[in-house]
């Protein structure tokens, strides 16, 4: 059973919560619209969190890279809710998840699950974070 999210006016930290447990569910899911999920707080804040961590890694050649593309991004996070995404049931989890920047010709005409958050003043999407 494949169950359609759309990341659209999401906060990032709920859509990414209830993606893990529904994947340690058994169910396949599937982040639709990721680069229209936004991460609440001041722009600033979130900016230079972001950069920091991006920038910690030293040499280019070093250590694990931070990526900035949104559908990775989201999935990042999702993997950060999973117990263990390297074995066991994590690992089985991780696999049946997928993210993506727009909605796939396959996912157009199913029923989506949206978390729209209507009252936020302050935040960021997550494709601003590449600037």
């Amino acid at each position: 059973m494949k169950i359609v999210i759309d990341g659209k006016n999401a906060v990032l930290g709920r859509l990414a919560s209830f993606a893990a447990k529904t994947a340690l569910g058994g169910s396949e899911v599937v982040v639709v619209n990721c680069n229209e999920t936004i991460i609440t707080g001041k722009r600033k804040n979130i900016d230079r969190e972001f950069h920091i961590k991006a920038s910690r890694m030293g040499h280019s050649q070093k250590g694990p890279k931070i990526t900035t593309n949104p559908e990775r991004v989201v999935k990042r996070a999702i993997r950060g809710m999973l117990p263990d995404h390297r074995e066991g049931r994590g690992r089985v989890a991780w696999k049946k998840i997928m993210c993506y920047n727009l909605v796939p010709r396959e996912f157009e005409d199913s029923e989506k699950i949206s978390f729209e958050k209507k009252n936020t003043n302050k935040f960021i999407r997550v494709r601003e974070l590449k600037k």
